[in-house]
């Protein structure tokens, strides 16, 4: 058994005991109080997240655009420096490689920000779809070179603006500033108006080695205005409830971003050639067979990822992910069912263990919140 990877910050969960497992192969925290009082206190105030294991993938050259463009369903020629988009990267059958962010950095300077769990295969898909020389199109895995914190909830502004003269109010949802200098800190960090919880906040880029102090000085900066550190298990509750998809469930090599919902992130129209773009189009202009719903339990249970999902004797679908709604104090989930199934008031019934349960189609997000 392989030993498991630690992020720089690892030494400062265990002085606050953390309680840790294996995501992925990463040792990292899923809760530091409890995942309720954690998700509650991100909504309500701020969380401090450690997503140091996230993939960070370099794209430079003369020919970095038309290649992000072949790469991605995404229309890449709509970034200016500054400014992220969010992508996906897909097969020829439409199946999703990984969802990921986009950052332009400079002209010709791009970083790609990957699943953890997927840096490894999105990199190799990346060089294995690099049709250009070295010279026109470099690719670098910089995973090991960042610290990446989440500064996340109602509060995050307040309390970053305290180590900082840079405006982050002028950070707009989806831009960043690159050479920000934080009070505490030698080393300039990447401030990105970005995050996986459905709440304001931002993502933090920094260099390895500043990390820990990094994150030191914003749980002492927040000390006063109710910041925690939050673990894995929080995170996917908020990312649930403001149905932000998490990959291995609603998206895989089996659903397409068009499955799940995504249609926003593919632009069939935009005038380069990607991969999977004929099936993606078809799916866009015909609808695709099966669709990504909410559900609700009507009787007592929780769905859970897997659970088969059925109308009758017929079944019609599985659910992807699904919990008891921290904020919303109902038993959800998402599902993925076959579309003559969708439509919001369709009763639908999960099979939770041996028994079946009632479930109803309800309307997405679950949560919603003003940018």
């Amino acid at each position: 058994m392989s030993e498991l990877k630690r992020t720089p910050i690892y030494p400062e969960y265990e002085k606050l005991g953390a309680k840790t497992i294996d995501f992925g192969g990463w040792d990292l925290p899923v809760q530091f109080s409890s995942i309720k009082q954690e998700h509650e206190n991100t909504r309500t105030k701020a969380g401090l997240f450690d997503v140091s294991h996230m993939g960070e993938i370099l794209v430079t050259g003369p020919k970095s655009l038309d290649y992000l463009q072949y790469l991605t369903t995404n229309d890449v020629s709509k970034l200016i420096p500054n400014k992220a988009q969010y992508a996906l990267m897909c097969y020829e059958d439409g199946g999703t490689v990984d969802d990921f962010l986009i950052y332009m950095l400079d002209v010709d300077e791009y970083l790609v920000v990957v699943n953890a769990a997927n840096t490894e295969k999105d990199f190799d898909w990346m060089k294995q779809n690099n049709h250009y020389t070295k010279e026109e199109v470099e690719l670098k895995n910089v995973s090991s070179d960042y610290v990446q914190l989440a500064l996340q909830g109602p509060r995050a502004e307040e309390i970053l603006q305290t180590l900082t003269e840079t405006d982050l109010s002028s950070i707009k949802f989806f831009r960043f500033e690159r050479e920000v200098l934080l009070s505490g800190l030698k080393t300039p960090a990447l401030v990105s108006r970005t995050g996986y919880t459905g709440e304001d906040g931002f993502e933090i880029y920094i260099t390895k080695d500043a990390g820990a102090s990094l994150w030191n000085r914003l749980l002492e900066a927040g000390s006063d205005k109710g910041l925690l550190p939050i673990g894995l298990g929080a995170r996917d509750t908020l990312r649930f409830e403001a149905n932000l998809p998490l990959y291995g469930q609603e998206l895989s090599s089996n659903i397409t971003p068009i499955e799940a919902g995504l249609n926003f992130a593919v632009k069939v129209n935009k005038e380069a050639d990607f991969i999977g773009k004929e099936v993606l189009k078809n799916q866009v202009e015909n609808g695709p067979t099966r669709t990504l719903v909410g559900i609700e339990m009507i009787d007592k249970g929780i769905p859970r990822h897997g659970y088969e999902v059925f109308s009758g004797e017929e079944e019609v679908g599985i659910v992807t992910s699904g919990t008891q709604s921290p904020t919303l104090q109902k038993n959800i989930g998402l599902a993925l069912v076959k579309k003559d199934f969708a439509m919001v008031g369709t009763d639908l019934d999960i099979q939770v263990r041996k028994r079946r349960l009632r479930a109803q189609v309800i309307p997405r997000p679950f949560l919603k919140r003003d940018k």
